[in-house]
């Protein structure tokens, strides 16, 4: 075979003044001509010698350049003949430049084959989630949080961090972390917990993914809120879960329609505390139906306590977990909406028996959960800024629910009502009868206001038309002119 020995100022031009270093431009230079063809199998490349002579560089570089280029099967060296594209480069290979500005001809990407799975998942990015500002679900007030004092446990453990720190930590989490959650939960929760059954994860969202893998086997029935949280939905359909959708009424959820319709289901899914979204509280017997069903069924109860320590007109309501004497719940809670959101830090109480099993399948998702901020956050409990902070938000909160439901009498009056409890850091406004809120969310969020569709929230054809408005990260001076905007917004219906 011949070879063509190649004309280098074709290929590379160099940039003196960039950051990055004459190897690497000389590398990605032959690497781009390989890869698109521009050099074929068999050709030759220059000597190091005549390639640096060339360019008018020292020698260093190119014999480094290449070297790599060998290394990652793109070149081969024949003892005593030289460098060459390597003979065994298969089929053709796609531009480097994914933007697809090169000149010249692409190859026909090959196929694309994705899991049904993922396409069955059911959120899509949507327009009143793209920023935050004025009723976005899900934002808090981040700018009450008590930074100093955070960034101070942080400099401490920055400061007196062990190496024993560093290595890989134990599935199940931090232990004084568990230990301080678990006294947290039998006090303010009335849980029945020990440190031995909290699992720290990142996230209640990973809690329902780990939850939902280790209960809920393809193809089985799983008893899901409607309407109902978009993050439960996704857990269970990336384990292959046939949902049942539920209604929830003023009460909860509907245990005996639930019976009605999947009956040998093995697993609920609920916010009992405070419905998502709806905002309603379980009713006591609703709840004592619940748990006889899981209990004669075998079934299992996730229990989301997502927000349970935001309430302001009564006191917290006590987790279903407390009241579950055969171990069928699998509690879940977070510190998201108290502490804030990028913490990335929840927890599963997990019935003793379960513990091993939930740790295997934790395993595949990350081995073990960030040793540092774990730290951080039980020094932030222990030391009592946890319990003082939540006081704080709990005032904060109430305060703009407070102006939030006034606007909404002065500025809608009739036209509009609202229903949950008073607790977390949002309400549902319900619309008159005939109006749709996916356009009117959409045509909110190009001016600014972000109006969550209660329709969206429904696994089924939506019962109610309404707006979620989170409250959490909207001040009590941004609401009022917030109000007076979807008046507008509904005043153009």
């Amino acid at each position: 075979m011949s070879h063509t020995v190649v004309v280098t100022s074709l290929l590379i031009v160099l940039d003196r003044s960039s950051a990055t270093p004459l190897y690497r431009q000389v590398y990605e230079g032959y690497r781009a001509a390989i890869v698109e063809r521009r050099l074929r199998p068999g050709d030759r490349l220059p000597s190091t010698r005549s390639l640096a002579a060339e360019l008018g560089i020292s020698r260093l570089p190119v014999v480094n350049a290449f070297e790599q280029l060998v290394a990652e099967g793109y070149c081969e060296g024949l003892v005593g003949s030289g460098t060459y594209v390597t003979r065994s480069l298969a089929g053709e290979l796609s531009p480097i430049d994914p933007s697809g500005s090169r000149p010249g001809k692409r190859p026909r990407p090959g196929p694309r084959v994705l899991s049904r799975t993922s396409a069955r998942l059911v959120r899509a990015p949507a327009p009143w989630l793209r920023h935050f500002g004025p009723f976005r679900v899900g934002d808090v007030a981040i700018d009450q949080f008590p930074l100093k004092v955070w960034s101070h446990l942080l400099a401490r453990h920055g400061r007196t961090m062990v190496p024993s720190l560093l290595r890989y930590g134990d599935a199940m989490g931090y232990w004084p972390l568990r230990e301080a959650i678990a006294s947290y939960l039998r006090a303010a929760r009335s849980a029945r917990c020990e440190a031995e059954q909290v699992m720290i994860v990142s996230g209640s969202q990973q809690a329902l993914t780990i939850a939902a893998r280790a209960v809920v086997d393809p193809d089985s029935e799983v008893w899901v809120e409607e309407p109902g949280y978009w993050g439960v939905q996704n857990a269970l359909v990336a384990s292959n879960a046939r949902l049942v959708p539920v209604p929830v009424d003023e009460e909860g959820l509907n245990v005996g329609h639930g019976i009605e319709r999947a009956p040998r289901a093995t697993a609920a899914f609920i916010t009992p505390s405070r419905q998502l979204p709806l905002g309603t509280t379980m009713s006591a017997p609703r709840r004592m139906q619940l748990l006889d069903w899981a209990r004669r069924r075998g079934a299992w109860v996730i229990e989301d306590d997502y927000d349970s320590e935001l309430r302001y007109a009564t006191f917290p309501i006590a987790a279903l977990q407390g009241l579950d004497r055969d171990s069928r719940v699998i509690y879940i809670g977070t510190f998201s909406k108290v502490v804030f959101p990028s913490i990335r830090s929840a927890y599963l109480v997990i019935p003793r028996d379960l513990v091993s099993r939930f740790v295997m399948v934790r395993r595949t998702l990350d081995i073990c959960p960030p040793i540092s901020s774990q730290v951080v956050l039980a020094e932030f409990i222990r030391e009592g800024h946890f319990a003082r902070h939540l006081r704080r938000m709990r005032q904060l909160y109430s305060e703009r629910r407070r102006v939030l439901v006034e606007c909404l009498h002065q500025e809608l009056d009739e036209r509009v009502r609202y229903i949950g409890e008073p607790a977390g850091t949002d309400l549902v406004v319900l619309l008159p009868k005939g109006t749709r809120d996916l356009p009117l969310s959409e045509r909110a969020a190009e001016e600014g206001l972000w109006l969550m569709p209660l329709s969206d929230r429904y696994l089924g054809r939506p019962a109610r038309q309404g707006f979620v408005l989170g409250y959490g990260g909207t001040s009590v001076e941004e609401i009022p002119p917030a109000v007076r905007r979807l008046r507008t917004l509904l005043d153009q219906v």
